[in-house]
């Protein structure tokens, strides 16, 4: 038996049949992007537009502020009178709130980062008795809000005589169950026994492991918890709300509602907070800016195990 060689040229109809057809699916692929850029777009529109509106906001009177279009200057460019009015206004207090929120975010953020790294780091790379039922203690923490315990720890701080003092807003952000759900997972993921076991032999403590090869190995995974908690410490209202009475010890979110709500009376409190709101953002958007590679790479470095 023959057999016959075809010596017609392949088309490309014959080439996508030979690879599965994947001129159909390539067919598809713009329309995908199409939905996914313009999902991207909204999202991103969600996020920055709120920012937009206190920049154009922050730059005008309080009459402009009600009688031109919201989303476009006013006729009285008046941005660097308001924010100097804002760092100038009772003394100075609102620079105090801001060095409140730095010390709270700043210090809160640093150490609870640290406790969550090694809280995450020994129960990953340790096998003790009640390892999994301590997870999934701390695991339940995240699922609590904050704002179910503001009281039970303002009742708890009171007796000790620590409520309206910075103990009272600092000791409770030192705790980050999220971040220790993270760590947790980072470290079994990325952080190698055999490291471990030949830092044993060379004589190394379980403590100098930690600093020396857990901390290095979990630092995108770190960064990503210290940048969610001060996000998150900076952004905290009801907490401060309940453990302070003294303006002296207010963060900048408990500073700007006590300016908000004095507008009633006094209109030009307008200026103060919308030009006090945009002062707040540029801490978090110069953290966010600084710390972006690492939090992308905290993301996704250990989440697949080779």
């Amino acid at each position: 038996m023959t057999a016959t060689v075809s010596t017609r040229p392949r088309t490309a109809a014959d080439q996508g049949a030979a690879a599965g057809e994947p001129g159909q699916v390539r067919r598809g692929q713009p329309a995908t992007k199409i939905i996914v850029t313009g999902i991207l777009v909204v999202v991103a529109l969600y996020f920055l537009v709120p920012v937009y509106w206190v920049v154009v906001a922050a730059s005008k009177t309080t009459d402009d502020l009600f009688g031109t279009n919201g989303f476009w200057f006013g006729d009285t460019f008046a941005l660097f009178d308001n924010l100097a009015a804002v760092l100038t206004y009772g003394g100075g207090v609102f620079v105090r709130w801001l060095g409140n929120s730095v010390l709270y975010a700043g210090v809160g953020g640093l150490i609870a980062t640290y406790l969550a790294a090694a809280g995450g780091y020994a129960l990953a790379k340790y096998r003790f008795r009640g390892n999994n039922l301590v997870f999934g203690l701390v695991l339940g923490g995240v699922l609590v809000p904050g704002t179910a315990t503001a009281l039970p720890l303002f009742l708890l701080f009171s007796q000790l005589g620590l409520a309206n003092t910075y103990w009272s807003v600092l000791i409770p952000s030192l705790v980050s169950p999220f971040g220790f759900f993270l760590c947790r997972i980072y470290a079994d993921s990325s952080v190698d026994s055999s490291l471990m076991e030949a830092a044993r032999i060379d004589g190394a403590g379980e403590l100098r492991i930690f600093h020396t090869i857990g901390l290095r190995i979990m630092t995108p995974a770190l960064v990503t918890v210290f940048l969610f908690q001060i996000v998150g410490i900076w952004n905290n209202y009801f907490l401060p709300l309940v453990m302070l009475s003294d303006q002296e010890l207010y963060p900048i979110t408990l500073g700007l509602n006590n300016w908000n709500s004095q507008t009633d009376r006094l209109p030009e409190f307008y200026e103060l907070t919308t030009g006090g709101v945009l002062l707040s953002v540029i801490p978090l958007a110069i953290a966010m800016i600084v710390l972006q590679r690492f939090w992308r790479g905290g993301l996704t470095e250990g989440a697949v195990k080779a």
